[in-house]
């Protein structure tokens, strides 16, 4: 028997801006994308402007104006998701703000009159929203007379999530929450300050690690030859997401900061400038000191020496790794840490020995 959709997928206002952090804003979206508006809560500011990517699901408001490169939002260049450090994963499902009692009636009584959900599971429906009046968990005429009072919450699942482990688990909804009260304990992925800051961690999008060789990336390397690696002066910055239910007051805003570049020469014949591969990243955003002729004897801060050419034709899968903290702030003087996430950057280094003439 067919089950009638309880999952909506998140709302995310997408705005164009670097390094600037914004205030949670709201965004004049209504509550299940109706008519029967849900006014904004008091003392926030204006959005940013942006591209509605599903106007049916509002309520969470996703603000990408902070952002960094990649898919999703900031400056519109390269870039993507961080991977988080360790087993942590971002929530595949939660519960939030979804119906006033109006947009559930309208909802139900459109599926209803299309049939194609089953007597059985309509009835069941009717009995639960329609006519269950004061029996525990049931409501009658979809607690039309309680409009304004509060809101039917549901089930809603990221965009591209349906497939993860855990993301069927949030669909005992629609049930109604009074305006002030907290949800029945029962429902564990209630958002939170704590659950919309793993939300907006899951947005975050960070540019791509592109740093400075000498030699250059489009010229080989040398055996035995030191390779300086380096990035320029504000190279790097703070990138946050803010998310937020209006309706509710709850907002969290989750920064990643960049702290070092680790290098992976992509071979074991091969030694690391510092030994452990990793490199500081700066308060002003630069890694290591840039390459002049005056410093060719030296061992660079930042980079490595490759001990063994490649073979004719292939090369060394190079890679250079940002790691990034996270941490969060959110409504109710709440905040904290979530995990470190990494994006990194693989470039094919060609490797040749250096040619001697003998006389």
């Amino acid at each position: 028997m067919p089950a009638l959709s309880r999952f909506h997928r998140v709302t995310a206002l997408v705005a164009v801006s670097l390094l600037a952090v914004s205030s949670p804003a709201w965004a004049g979206e209504t509550i299940g994308g109706g008519t029967d508006a849900a006014q904004p809560p008091p003392d926030t500011h204006g959005g940013a402007d942006g591209q509605m990517l599903d106007a049916g699901a509002s309520g969470i408001v996703v603000d990408e104006s902070a952002n960094g490169g990649g898919e999703g939002g900031g400056s519109g260049g390269s870039g993507g998701a961080l991977d988080p450090v360790g087993d942590w994963s971002p929530p595949p499902c939660w519960y939030a703000p979804k119906y006033t009692p109006k947009q559930l009636k309208k909802e139900r009584e459109h599926t209803w009159s299309l049939g194609s959900t089953g007597s059985e599971f309509d009835n069941m429906q009717r009995d639960k929203y329609v006519a269950g009046g004061d029996t525990p968990g049931t409501y009658e005429n979809f607690n039309m007379a309680k409009t304004g009072e509060g809101y039917f919450w549901d089930g809603y699942v990221p965009e591209g999530g349906e497939g993860v482990p855990g993301a069927m688990e949030c669909d005992a909804g629609p049930f109604w929450v009074d305006t002030g009260d907290p949800p029945p304990a029962e429902y564990e992925n209630a958002v939170t300050p704590r659950i919309l800051a793993e939300i907006a961690y899951d947005r975050i999008r960070v540019p791509d690690t592109e740093i400075n060789l000498k030699p250059d990336a489009q010229n080989a390397q040398k055996v035995n030859l030191p390779t300086w690696a380096w990035l320029d002066d504000a190279t790097f910055a703070p990138v946050s997401v803010t998310a937020e239910v209006p309706v509710l007051g709850l907002w969290a805003r989750t920064t990643a900061t960049p702290v070092s570049l680790t290098l992976d020469p992509g071979t074991d014949d091969a030694e690391l400038h510092p030994s452990s591969g990793t490199c500081p990243i700066n308060d002003d955003g630069s890694v290591g000191t840039p390459y002049t002729a005056e410093l060719a004897e030296e061992t660079p801060p930042c980079g490595l020496t490759y001990l063994r050419a490649t073979p004719d034709g292939a090369t060394y899968p190079f890679r250079a790794t940002i790691r990034w903290e996270i941490s969060w702030e959110g409504s109710g003087d709440t905040g904290g840490d979530l995990p470190d996430g990494d994006f990194g950057t693989t470039t094919e280094l060609e490797v040749d020995e250096i040619q001697s003439v003998v006389r």
